[in-house]
């Protein structure tokens, strides 16, 4: 493959996030630093007076050990309040919900929201299904304890980063398949939904040279599948967009950077949808590489966050 090189096409005022977050071969060799390293959130403190966070453990899959959420509850009297489920990125592989606090205290805050966020099992010790499973049993203690919690059932929506929104939309498609649970919406930051996307005659020759390169995709889905990507069989509840119909799944949010290694297979999930009748709103920001979004004080990383609060607003009021 003809090596990428996308840096004349990177917002210049994206670089300093570049030398702070340096991308890094993911091998089994490397994959503990890569979980061992605290992800660059800045903690602002908002939300500490007025949010409770609780740690909760609850009924994991049949057969399966249980599983840790975290609960952000404003503590402000209220009525029902929606609810964000949140999966968390790292390539299947990395992240943890315990690490998101800095981001999901200040969101609950703002939105006078409930979320919760579910610590899933990681690849490769885990293979699919078991992490989507999780976010099943996770979701399904989520509305089982709907009046303890103060949740609104009817407006819960999933939401998730990277390899996380990639698992939301898995959980989305389980959620329709099962019958069992009713989603109000499905907010997916640069998802990760095509394992195919790793074995393509033509790949995108500006997209994927930043954080999350072709390597590391290949080595993430290696890692969640068991199997090579592109293999035949591969389930939907694992790679989104493997399924055969995406009609009556929720409205949907979708966001991702122009030199994003995901920017196609978002693209294209979200054709996809609005051709199987479901309501999408789309954003592509330009000069933007993988994760683009945590830059402080940076214009077009700002956008994407108002972009996506201002949806999660209008998809949370119902």
């Amino acid at each position: 493959m003809t090596k990428i090189n996308s840096r004349h096409l990177v917002d210049p005022l994206l670089s300093p996030l570049l030398d702070a977050f340096p991308t890094v071969a993911l091998s089994m060799e490397t994959l503990p630093a890569m979980r061992a390293r605290a992800m660059p959130f800045p903690d602002s403190g908002e939300g500490k007076d007025t949010v409770e966070v609780t740690r909760r453990t609850v009924a994991g899959p049949v057969g399966a050990p249980e599983v840790e959420v975290f609960v952000y509850r404003p503590l402000a009297a209220s009525a029902a309040r929606p609810c964000v489920f949140h999966v968390h990125g790292g390539g299947y592989v990395g992240g943890s919900a315990a690490s998101m606090e800095p981001i999901h205290r200040p969101m609950a805050s703002r939105l006078d929201c409930v979320i919760v966020s579910v610590e899933y099992r990681l690849a490769p010790e885990t293979r699919a299904p078991g992490s989507v499973e999780d976010c099943y049993a996770a979701l399904a203690w989520t509305v089982a304890h709907a009046g303890e919690l103060g949740v609104d059932i009817k407006r819960i929506g999933v939401m998730g980063e990277s390899a996380g929104g990639g698992m939301a939309a898995a959980l989305a498609l389980l959620a329709r398949d099962r019958g069992e649970y009713g989603l109000a919406f499905q907010h997916l930051i640069y998802p990760m939904l095509d394992d195919r996307t790793c074995v393509s005659a033509q790949p995108h020759p500006y997209a994927g040279e930043f954080i999350w390169t072709p390597h590391n995709n290949h080595f993430g889905w290696a890692s969640l599948l068991g199997v090579e990507p592109g293999s035949a069989g591969v389930s939907p509840y694992a790679a989104p967009a493997r399924a055969e119909s995406l009609a009556g799944l929720p409205r949907t949010f979708i966001s991702t950077g122009a030199l994003d290694l995901f920017m196609e297979e978002d693209l294209e999930y979200a054709r996809r949808l609005m051709r199987d009748g479901v309501p999408v709103e789309f954003h592509i920001y330009p000069g933007g590489f993988h994760a683009f979004d945590i830059a402080p004080g940076v214009a077009v990383s700002e956008q994407a966050r108002r972009d996506s609060m201002e949806a999660l607003k209008r998809e949370l009021a119902g």
